[in-house]
């Protein structure tokens, strides 16, 4: 018997120190691939019309603005999925999912709320538009996201904390389709659908790096999410340990 439950620690400590390594990689790989798309959007992507822009330089921001979009949203969606998973369930993997989806949807959406004004300042002279839809519900969601980070950190671990955590996750997410198609639905300032292939779409280098850059930030999105599920695993696991040795010097 003995024999068995060390087996089964060993393949479950490989299985662990391989997940750790694939973690390792995604970043890795995620991190030099998002570095090359600033370069490649700098000296490899061409610019856009002088006399259709105010300030074609700024446009390069695309290349980052953009995906950092997309990473917040797969963020939010492993957030709704960890949120949903605690109600059903009472998981805990759910709960880590909530964890590290707020964490990294924090990360990525500051980045989108910082590089998109400085191109909109620089472009329409107008660094945020209070009217477009687009903008403001972004600005809501990187707001929720803040309270579920700063909120978790500052309140006790239990039921109750997280039901209202996961419960803020879950109804947050419906902003999620809302932006995204908020610039189709209410076309104001912000740019509206990007397009690829088309007469009127990018231009083949440009789809070709904005492509990249897409793939570049999933990759550091989802190795960023996988290791935060494993931080988050190993503050319940820190908190379960002080929580036992608490009972034990007070009996």
């Amino acid at each position: 018997m003995n024999g068995n439950e060390n087996t089964l620690s060993i393949r479950g400590d490989n299985i662990n120190e391989l997940m750790r390594t694939s973690d390792k990689v995604l970043l890795s790989l995620g991190g030099l691939m998002t570095l090359s798309t600033l370069i490649l959007a700098w000296t490899y992507a061409p610019s856009v019309d002088t006399d259709a822009m105010n300030a074609p330089n700024a446009q390069k921001i695309f290349y980052w603005h953009v995906p950092s979009a997309w990473s917040s949203f797969l963020a939010y969606s492993t957030l709704f999925i960890g949120s949903l998973a605690w109600f059903w369930k009472r998981s805990e993997w759910g709960w880590k999912w909530h964890c590290a989806g707020a964490e990294v949807g924090l990360l990525f959406g500051l980045m989108v709320i910082t590089s998109g004004p400085i191109w909109g300042q620089a472009e329409w002279e107008r660094a945020w538009d209070w009217t477009d839809v687009k903008l403001n519900s972004y600005l809501i969601l990187t707001a929720l996201s803040t309270f579920l980070v700063l909120g978790r950190r500052s309140q006790p671990d239990g039921e109750d904390t997280r039901d209202t955590f996961a419960a803020v996750g879950l109804f947050g997410f419906v902003l999620v389709p809302l932006t995204a198609v908020a610039s189709t639905l209410w076309q104001r300032s912000h740019p509206g659908a990007v397009v690829i292939g088309n007469d009127g779409g990018m231009a083949p280098e440009m789809a070709q790096v904005f492509l990249f850059g897409l793939l570049a930030f999933s990759f550091l999105s989802v190795g960023m999410l996988r290791w935060h599920i494993h931080l988050a695993g190993v503050e319940m696991e820190l908190e379960q340990k002080m929580s036992e040795f608490d009972n034990k010097v007070i009996e």
